[in-house]
């Protein structure tokens, strides 16, 4: 549960500038004022990943920073994690009660909720209504047959991003693997390709093979958690063979990889898509690569096309099963670290910020 604090506290970032940040202090929860129909959920715990700096990096281009506006240059990084409800003037959802969905890094927030369910709202506070809804929904917890305390800081780190997994698993089979036997997976120790790395070797280890990219750094993890059937440092890439199809799934956002695989592979490269930036800063190409041109994956456009051929319990039902199967495997994975304060968050932020955090620790804060 929500600690009861006597203020509210964000952490921000400048939006220009990753680097720069902040704690801002607000009013007690008890003086901040609620229309009907609105929630004050306190922010119990969230988790802090490589996809929380993807969404900094791309805050303006793709909206991030509008889920929840600050001041000023300030933005406020979405993260994923459980809130408690700390008062309501909403009659379907009493005070108390648990739930999963995306917050910024705060110790609270303010929804409007609507479209309440047993087993979820949404926020329809007027500045989400143009975002992408899968981003608006909050899971009630007690009706989710998903959901395990025990098993909250997994949910935390790997949820959102086993989403994407499940999404990009699923693209690939749907298109054949554009008639490519091995899939390639840029930043193979983050969460995104250890999770598409499961599900694959799972579901399709007949079908394709499972190639990681690392940097020498990781690569023994990633041979560690056993998902791939190779695993190739970076500098390594020349190393692998070209006469044959593959396809790229780049978490790493890194120019020069990304450069790399297409050269090597040229025209036998099937198809290019690219998921996050763990490698916010390094350059991207400055030409044209050989090859198919690089396409970004945006997983709400995917949910929406599944929600529309599954229905929204469908879609929820398959990837919730695929989750339960994935918790046992993941937890052997990742050793989570469980900070709170301002100052840890700050510190964590900055560690994941720069690279420092190793793919081995989760980071699950509050402030």
């Amino acid at each position: 549960m929500a600690s009861a604090a006597s203020e509210t506290t964000d952490f921000l970032v400048d939006r220009s500038d990753l680097r720069r940040c902040t704690t801002k202090h607000g009013p007690s929860p008890d003086d901040v004022a609620l229309a009907p129909g609105q929630l004050l959920l306190g922010i119990d715990a969230f988790a802090l990943t490589a996809n929380n700096v993807t969404y900094a990096v791309f805050g303006d281009a793709m909206a991030y920073w509008q889920f929840f506006p600050s001041e000023g240059e300030w933005g406020r990084v979405p993260v994923w994690g459980f809130a408690d409800v700390v008062r309501s003037r909403h009659d379907a959802v009493p005070d108390g009660e648990r739930v999963y969905g995306y917050f910024p890094m705060s110790t609270h927030l303010v929804v409007q909720a609507d479209r309440v369910t047993d087993a979820s709202f949404v926020d329809a506070s007027p500045h989400r209504q143009p975002l992408p809804p899968v981003y608006n929904q909050y899971t009630r917890v007690a009706h989710d047959p998903s959901y395990e305390r025990p098993h909250e800081n997994l949910q935390m780190l790997f949820r959102p991003l086993f989403t994407t997994a499940f999404l990009l698993d699923d693209l690939l089979a749907d298109r054949d693997f554009f008639s490519a036997g091995t899939v390639l997976l840029g930043s193979a120790s983050s969460k995104t390709a250890l999770a598409l790395a499961f599900l694959l070797s799972r579901n399709r280890r007949s079908r394709c093979r499972v190639v990681g990219l690392t940097s020498p750094a990781h690569a023994r993890f990633a041979e560690r958690v056993g998902v791939y059937d190779r695993v190739v440092p970076y500098g390594e890439i020349g190393s692998l063979p070209a006469d044959a199809p593959a396809v790229l799934v780049d978490m790493a956002g890194s120019g020069q990889v990304l450069a790399a695989v297409h050269e090597h592979f040229r025209e036998r490269l099937k198809s290019s898509c690219l998921v996050g930036a763990t490698h916010w800063e390094a350059p991207r190409p400055s030409e044209a690569l050989p090859g198919p041109k690089p396409e970004f994956f945006f997983a709400p456009d995917r949910v929406r096309q599944r929600t529309r051929d599954w229905g929204a319990e469908g879609f929820q039902a398959r990837v919730g099963a695929s989750w339960r199967e994935f918790v046992p495997a993941a937890e052997s994975w990742v050793t989570v670290v469980r900070r709170s304060g301002a100052a840890a968050v700050e510190e964590a932020y900055r560690d994941v910020l720069d690279g420092r955090a190793t793919p081995d620790r989760g980071y699950v804060l509050s402030l």
